[in-house]
């Protein structure tokens, strides 16, 4: 009988540890907001394969759209014999993004869109320099870890990264960044090393995902867009992790009343399925001349039909106000335990159904506890509940779970979570 042990092992000796696994769980199968391994155990999934299935794992009408794509044709390069599809996916994105009049283009990962968003601004503007934050987390790639504001793991051993890439810190009222710090830290920026006629762009996360689910204050990207105007500078929103429903909103800049320039998306875009896109307004995306961008799976048939599905699913089961539910259930159960545990629970926070407890010691936000963080997460494995962690203090446990999720999942998922603090405090 395979194990996952014996699954482990293999997978050590055959592919390299740099692309580690949090758990030594191998599934078997998966349905809507459950996995299964191949020992048979089940476990609820509150991670949603890091905010990539927010229609839930196999949702039937996904699927059925990808069978009917696979009986027709798997591939043909949309830049060498396109299909209908990706035009359709591209016109519903343009019309659902908050930009006035946008165009797209499709790639296969988030850290592809980024690159390419990242390209096509400095195409537009001819300009070299782009500003991110500490803390965010924007991809894998060379110039993706560059923008990437987090050293372990994702940095660490890989420089040099490409020059003209300048942070910032991403205001963070728990640990006293305040909106104004940040604002000031751009203008001394401006001041000490870029002038802003040299920059492209500013990315930012409207909620920053591996950097530990901390929401851009109120007010903060609206000033951010106001500095962009002025100087002709720019604005990126990277929506890979917070797009597609997720935070309550089918994007989370719309919880800021701006018009961003360009928008990334990929995770929750096609349940599953490899695909990717920058979406932006259109004088700047046709910006770069024809060849320019692309890539030889983007926009894959098979994602844009399960793209496609996404999006009439979102809108069918209404899974924007589901993940207001979502969270405001999900709050409602941490709020207890951070009653219990006010020394262990510094803060709960959520964005819809971003959801994140910050773990501490003594109560106190510079005291960041990983080990109760990675104990907690090993834990509720064990006890049949995925969970992830993230944050630039590796103390952040957050939960994704699919935005299909039955409420009585989430309350046992809740009551393994409670589980395992009574176990590790």
């Amino acid at each position: 009988m395979t194990t996952n042990s014996k699954l482990q092992q293999r997978k050590e000796n055959a592919i390299a540890r740099g692309q580690g696994n949090q758990s030594p769980i191998y599934v078997e199968r998966a349905k809507n907001a459950e996995i299964w391994d191949i020992e048979g155990r089940s476990y609820i999934d509150f991670a949603a394969g890091i905010a990539v299935v927010n229609t839930g794992h196999c949702h039937p009408k996904v699927t059925a759209a990808v069978h009917a794509q696979l009986d027709k044709f798997s591939h043909t390069c949309v830049m060498v014999s396109p299909y209908g599809s990706a035009v359709e996916l591209a016109e519903r994105l343009n019309a659902l993004v908050p930009i006035e009049r946008a165009k797209s283009i499709f790639v296969t990962t988030g850290a592809e869109a980024v690159e390419n968003a990242v390209k096509i601004a400095r195409a537009y503007t001819g300009r070299p320099g782009v500003i991110a934050f500490s803390g965010g987390f924007h991809g894998r790639t060379s110039l993706c870890m560059g923008l990437t504001g987090k050293i372990a793991p994702y940095k660490a051993g890989f420089g040099p990264f490409p020059g003209e890439i300048y942070h910032v810190p991403f205001p963070i009222d728990y640990h006293g960044v305040t909106a104004a710090e940040s604002l000031r830290a751009l203008d001394t920026l401006f001041k000490s090393d870029i002038e802003p006629s040299r920059v492209a762009a500013i990315i930012i996360e409207p909620v920053q995902g591996e950097g530990g689910f901390y929401p851009a204050p109120a007010g903060f990207l609206k000033q951010l867009r106001q500095l962009c105007d002025q100087h002709g500078i720019l604005l990126i929103c990277d929506e890979i992790q917070t797009g597609f429903a997720r935070t309550g909103k089918m994007f989370a800049t719309e919880h800021h009343g701006i018009e961003p320039d360009l928008i990334a998306l990929a995770k929750g875009m096609a349940g599953g399925f490899p695909i990717a896109a920058v979406v932006g307004k259109a004088e700047i995306m046709d910006a770069p001349n024809p060849g320019g961008l692309g890539g030889t799976y983007g926009g894959s048939p098979l994602g844009c039909a399960a793209a496609l599905a996404v999006l009439d699913v979102i809108k069918e089961e209404q899974l924007v106000d589901r993940a207001r539910i979502i969270g405001e259930r999900m709050v409602s159960h941490l709020a207890e335990l951070q009653n219990r545990y006010a020394e262990q629970i510094g803060q709960v926070r959520n964005s819809g159904a971003m959801v994140a407890i910050e773990l501490v010691r003594n109560g106190d936000p510079e005291q960041p506890d990983m080990e109760l963080t990675r104990s907690l997460v090993n834990k509720a494995a064990g006890k049949g509940l995925i969970l992830l962690s993230c944050g630039i203090r590796s103390n952040v446990i957050r939960v994704l779970a699919p935005l299909t999720i039955p409420d009585e999942l989430i309350d046992k998922g809740m009551e393994i979570l409670a589980e395992c603090l009574a176990e590790g405090t």
